[in-house]
């Protein structure tokens, strides 16, 4: 379970720089990968959530009611999701079966993304047919991701051996069999939920919480649409102004996680709500036309 753990959270690193990369460079010309890349990450976080509750620990099983009680505005859903009206055993049984099928449902949208990303290829913004102007999948691609391979599984023995990076190594209350009565001074999900936790934290209501995360995540998906927007797009500076908006997203949604590690005063929040809004204006700022037009 602990080497689950790990690759779980080397998982998500990876495919948050892969997201970065996407989103300073190829997302703009490959709309419906980032579209297949984006269910990509929502099944991903929920097939990761569904297995965070299963060892069934304080911290688990409180954070499994946390997430349960944004959706009790539709109780008929939470009773057939819990098997109940709270988290118990008929919830762990419902979860590990979803955590069992929902990786091969995973599995087709990535056959999905990656029949997308090949289609025009992803180092050919151009749509360029000649051999001389495209990097072929094999031998480069291939022999590279071989390499990164390699290096990969040498820091996760590593990292399985010495923990070297505490920050995967999860929170120590989750070893403490869950108990219903006592609820922990502060709920601390795993690394890679931090960001839409903390989202959820900054408004008093549990509604206005929940669409605020949703809002979040829909601007991510829908900043690709500023090329369809546009009816012209500069090879030469397009990619520059794009990077140059795009920059204040990353400390923001940096600092978003971070704040959901800790526990908020009025001060935290005026943070974490400004880092809300730079992203959503960044956004704004991204799907308006007239700045792509050069």
């Amino acid at each position: 379970r602990y080497f689950h753990a790990q690759c779980v959270s080397f998982c998500f690193f990876f495919m948050f720089l892969h997201m970065l990369k996407g989103l300073w460079y190829s997302s703009k010309y490959l709309p419906w990968s980032w579209y297949s890349g984006m269910t990509i990450f929502v099944l991903s976080m929920a097939i990761a959530f569904l297995g965070y509750v299963l060892p069934n620990g304080q911290m688990s099983y409180w954070g499994a009611t946390v997430i349960t009680n944004l959706f009790y505005w539709i109780p008929d859903f939470v009773i057939v999701l819990l098997g109940g009206y709270s988290v118990s055993v008929p919830t762990l049984q419902r979860f590990y079966i979803l955590h069992f099928i929902l990786p091969f449902v995973l599995l087709g949208v990535v056959v999905v993304h990656i029949y997308y990303l090949h289609r025009s290829s992803s180092t050919n913004p151009l749509s360029g047919v000649d051999s001389w102007y495209v990097s072929r999948f094999y031998p480069v691609i291939i022999f590279s991701d071989l390499k990164m391979l390699t290096m990969l599984f040498a820091a996760l023995g590593i990292q399985l051996t010495y923990g070297i990076i505490p920050l995967f190594q999860g929170d120590v209350d989750n070893s403490i069999e869950s108990n219903p009565l006592q609820t922990p001074l502060h709920i601390v999900p795993e690394w890679y939920l931090l960001t839409f936790y903390a989202t959820l934290k900054l408004f008093p209501s549990k509604l206005a919480g929940l669409i605020a995360m949703a809002a979040l995540l829909e601007s991510l998906i829908l900043i690709v649409e500023s090329r369809a927007m546009s009816p012209v797009i500069s090879c030469v500076h397009y990619h520059r102004i794009w990077t140059i908006i795009s920059i204040p997203m990353i400390p923001a949604l940096y600092i978003l996680g971070c704040l959901g590690r800790l526990s908020l005063n009025d001060g935290l929040m005026f943070i974490g709500i400004s880092a809300i809004f730079i992203i959503l204006v960044s956004v704004t700022k991204l799907l308006d036309c007239a700045r792509m037009r050069l």
